[in-house]
């Protein structure tokens, strides 16, 4: 067997770092940040997943976080270019990846969501997107895959809030599937009372309305979207909207009192 030849200049000549540095990709143009925008912002969570990072780098990350979490709902496609810039950055912390693909998942770039929160999942073995992910699936319009996935054993163990956005999506995906009678049967269940508010009963109380307009039931569709409406102190759904479509008048509701 030949001996080793391990004399200098005899191995594979490795690239000078500049020349590495030079094949990367140029990084794409990131958003303006605003100057009264620090990164401070953050919750101490997610602050502290990014001490890893090099001081500048954790608070470029972090300000793009901040817009990005700022934008999300009143301008979408600039929230993604802020989370977009922070992934560039640093791709192997959670609460990042997290963050791009809720931005993408609110532009409707499902594929890429769906990739992005599966990374986020497993760096930090975190269970909470599930739900996000199962709507994924059927903004690909895959639903028999959402519905499958709100059946896993880790779905058991999110909280209340999360099995609800579950049990939401499930219905949907029903819906999807052309089963609308049973999109309304898997919304039964004791969070489904009018007189038991809690943070997602605007929500669930909606997706019922849904599911019984479509399974041909439209005086209780109303009836629950006036609950809904009743129940959305925040504004997360357009009950009231609905309402009137379809019956035709708006009703009022306790927030309108």
């Amino acid at each position: 067997m030949a001996e080793r030849d391990d004399r200098p200049g005899r191995r594979a000549a490795r690239p000078p770092r500049s020349a590495e540095r030079a094949a990367r990709p140029p990084r794409a143009a990131e958003p303006p940040l605003p100057d009264d925008v620090t990164g401070a912002e953050l919750d101490r969570g997610v602050r502290a997943e990014l001490a890893s990072l090099a001081k500048l780098n954790a608070e470029a990350v972090s300000r793009h976080l901040v817009m990005a979490g700022r934008l999300l709902d009143d301008d979408p496609e600039t929230a993604y270019t802020h989370a977009v810039a922070a992934r560039e950055r640093a791709g192997r912390v959670a609460a990042v990846r997290e963050a791009a693909g809720l931005a993408a998942y609110h532009t409707g770039r499902y594929a890429e969501a769906l990739a992005e929160l599966r990374a986020a999942r497993r760096i930090s073995g975190d269970h909470s997107l599930l739900p996000v992910m199962a709507d994924c699936e059927r903004g690909l319009g895959r639903p028999e895959r959402a519905l499958a996935m709100s059946t896993i054993p880790e779905v058991r163990g999110l909280d209340g809030l999360g099995q609800a956005e579950m049990l939401i999506v499930a219905s949907g995906a029903r819906r999807d599937m052309g089963q609308p009678d049973a999109a309304v049967l898997l919304l039964q269940g004791p969070e489904l009372r009018p007189d038991r508010r809690r943070a997602w009963s605007a929500r669930l109380f909606y997706a019922y309305a849904e599911a019984l307009d479509e399974a041909g039931r439209p005086d209780e569709a109303l009836e629950w979207l006036q609950h809904a409406a009743d129940a959305d102190e925040d504004g997360e759904t357009d009950a009231a909207e609905r309402l009137a479509e379809l019956g035709g008048v708006r009703f009022v509701t306790e927030n309108d009192a």
